[in-house]
């Protein structure tokens, strides 16, 4: 496949209600084509109710978490005290192969259980909170999963993007390169497997809010290649989402954007629609 695609992808679906108005809110515009899911916190059950409606508009994906939130069971190496560990702490544990691959997988296959359980079907991609998907060992159950438990044309999130194509952009490279430089293994194994994944992965950038938010779309989205899929954290900001993470006010900013004519637009100008991933 050679055709210039372009997908937007909502991260974080289910982590408070604010974010999911604003995913939904974008799903039902045409402003989104997929939006991971993450199944393991307490509003999971009552915001896939409401997604539900949405099913045949976008795809719908499993945002799998282990980092920072609450696991679906016991986790006694990883999580002895019933919550998930520090970004930083599960990636020296991959890197160093000590995280327990039964155990992981254990979770993990609790996460899609509870996607099928609310929604009623297989999900149709799958990705991570914080991209812990890629890395060593979580790749394996990854790849396990998307062969068991994914529904039919499912796909991987691929974090993998050339050095050029994140120089070339000049936003936040060192970050870029970072995830991408650990999404190598996990790219290379998709495509041995034969497993649907993107091209080109964009929307990396520090959440600060320093440089406009349009400013970065545009780059992000300029010059789509085949299956290129960007990443975005929309949001409303309420109680519930401040209680849980501290990334809050750029989500307002990024779910006024998408919302907004500005995007709308921006994408007109250059002749771009955005569609669900081909597969």
């Amino acid at each position: 496949m050679t055709t210039p695609s372009l997908t937007l992808c909502a991260d974080d679906y289910g982590l408070a209600p604010g974010v999911g108005r604003a995913i939904r809110a974008l799903i039902g515009a045409g402003r989104l084509q997929a939006t991971g899911c993450m199944t393991s916190g307490p509003y999971w059950a009552a915001e896939a109710d409401l997604l539900k409606p949405l099913a045949g508009q976008a795809d719908l994906g499993l945002h799998l978490t282990l980092t920072d939130h609450t696991p679906l069971g016991a986790l006694p190496r990883l999580a002895p005290e019933g919550r998930f560990p520090a970004l930083g702490r599960l990636m020296g544990l991959a890197l160093a192969r000590r995280l327990d691959r039964v155990e992981i997988a254990a979770e993990l296959e609790r996460q899609v259980d509870a996607f099928e359980a609310a929604l009623g079907r297989k999900p149709d991609f799958l990705d991570g909170h914080h991209h812990v998907h890629q890395l060593p060992i979580v790749r394996d159950v990854v790849l396990d999963l998307a062969a068991r438990r994914l529904g039919p044309g499912g796909w991987v999130r691929s974090c993998w993007e050339s050095p050029a194509a994140i120089l070339g952009r000049g936003v936040d490279p060192v970050r870029a390169g970072v995830i991408s430089l650990l999404g190598i293994g996990l790219r290379r194994r998709l495509a041995a497997a034969g497993i649907a994944h993107n091209r080109s992965f964009r929307g990396v950038y520090d959440l600060t809010g320093r440089v406009p938010y349009r400013l970065l779309f545009e780059r992000f989205t300029a010059a789509p290649g085949p299956a290129t899929l960007v990443m975005c954290h929309p949001g409303e900001v309420d109680d519930e989402l401040r209680a849980c993470e501290r990334l809050t006010d750029q989500r307002a900013v990024e779910y006024a954007f998408l919302a907004g004519a500005e995007m709308a637009d921006s994408l007109a100008a250059r002749g771009l629609v955005p569609g669900r991933l081909p597969r």
